[in-house]
């Protein structure tokens, strides 16, 4: 099929999110006291746990909640994303979201005494991954205590620093670290808001690009990351500007959540361009600027105009109707983002409306761009 675009628009290949914490999208966010900051993820997870927020996002079903962080990524041009949990836990949700959860990864929760002991240990997470072409994701030196500063010597020592790793945060980084991750041909995963509301720093993002590293950029789940993909490479950008006084170019940031991203995840024959043969995962954006990079590492939630994943169109303005014949298939439902009538697979209307049932008030989620009342 020819789509007839009618005005200016710029093509990209859709989004990759290589981080995120899909039953953690909810908000407000829950942080340090302020004036003060982590020493480590643990302290973080107490908080949570103590949290209303933590106790409000109970009244909601965690396929509910995992519905709710499929619009989270959608509503922000992403199709595929990570879901940092035990397959145990995710396998029979992700695979009936509108978008694409992967569940093809080895995991740790991080490489520490005092992780969460996820999957069946680092060494046979990483064997599995290498088998089957899978990256292997852990977060790392996600703080500053001595273990968390340790965390490459651990991946060292298990002889599990490789190309298929994709490592999370990496805050802690010391030079060296950078250089073997660097000379291992490992992926990192960029979470600097994240990051910031936490522990009032982030990783040395400069000397990764320069040393070469693959660098993604992941959201981190809502309760301390930005709200979605768009809003977190925005946060990103003015970051790097902020730490250098220089700036991060549009393009880089395209690759960091595109290209990258794919391979990080070992998806790149299939993901991450536009070139012939791969999936067919379309982003198309207002073109806002001349310049498509800048165009795109500008974009928000109410520039994109068509979202497709292996060819099949997700959310889109109504003047694509024609896609499915002039009528909306089963399964689609019409709902308005910025003044535009816009097609979405699903019924993120109906379920924005039962969350807000569940907890009772009328609850603003930031990354749901409409109002379900409407």
């Amino acid at each position: 099929m020819t789509i007839d675009l009618g005005k200016k628009s710029f093509i990209y290949p859709a989004l990759i999110n290589t981080h995120d914490h899909m039953r953690g999208n909810y908000l407000p966010r829950v942080g340090p006291p302020k004036g003060v900051y982590y020493m480590n993820w643990l302290p973080w997870d107490n908080d949570l746990k103590a949290s209303e927020t933590y106790t409000e996002r109970s009244n909601i079903s965690d396929k509910e909640l995992y519905q709710l962080s499929t619009y989270k990524n959608l509503f922000s041009g992403v199709t595929t994303v990570n879901d940092h949990f035990p397959q145990a836990w995710n396998k029979e949700i992700l695979p009936h979201l509108p978008i694409r959860a992967i569940l093809e990864y080895g995991l740790a929760h991080e490489c520490s005494s005092y992780d969460l002991k996820w999957g069946d240990g680092i060494e046979v997470e990483h064997t599995r991954a290498i088998k089957k072409h899978w990256p292997f994701i852990t977060h790392l030196s996600e703080g500053f205590d001595r273990e968390s500063m340790d965390g490459v010597i651990t991946l060292e020592n298990l002889k599990v620093l490789d190309s298929h790793c994709l490592l999370i945060h990496c805050i802690g980084f010391s030079d060296e670290d950078i250089k073997k991750v660097a000379n291992a041909g490992a992926s990192i995963s960029w979470c600097g808001a994240s990051n910031i509301f936490m522990f009032n720093v982030t990783c040395k993002i400069r000397k990764f690009i320069k040393a070469g590293i693959n660098v993604t950029i992941g959201t981190d789940s809502s309760h301390t990351g930005s709200f979605n993909l768009f809003e977190e490479m925005h946060y990103d950008r003015e970051l790097y500007r902020q730490m250098y006084g220089e700036d991060l170019p549009a393009k880089k940031i395209f690759e960091m959540v595109t290209i990258n991203a794919a391979k990080a995840f070992w998806l790149d024959k299939k993901l991450g361009s536009l070139d012939e043969g791969k999936l067919g995962d379309i982003l198309l954006l207002k073109a806002k600027k001349d310049d498509p990079y800048e165009n795109f590492a500008s974009a928000g939630m109410k520039d994109i105009e068509l979202l497709t994943m292996a060819g099949k169109p997700l959310y889109g303005e109504m003047r694509f109707i024609d896609i499915f014949g002039g009528k909306l298939p089963e399964g689609y439902t019409e709902i308005t983002v910025g003044g535009r009538p816009m097609f979405i697979a699903g019924d993120p209307a109906a379920l924005y409306r039962e969350a807000r049932k569940k907890v009772g008030f009328k609850k603003k989620l930031d990354y749901l761009p409409f109002e379900p009342e409407a």
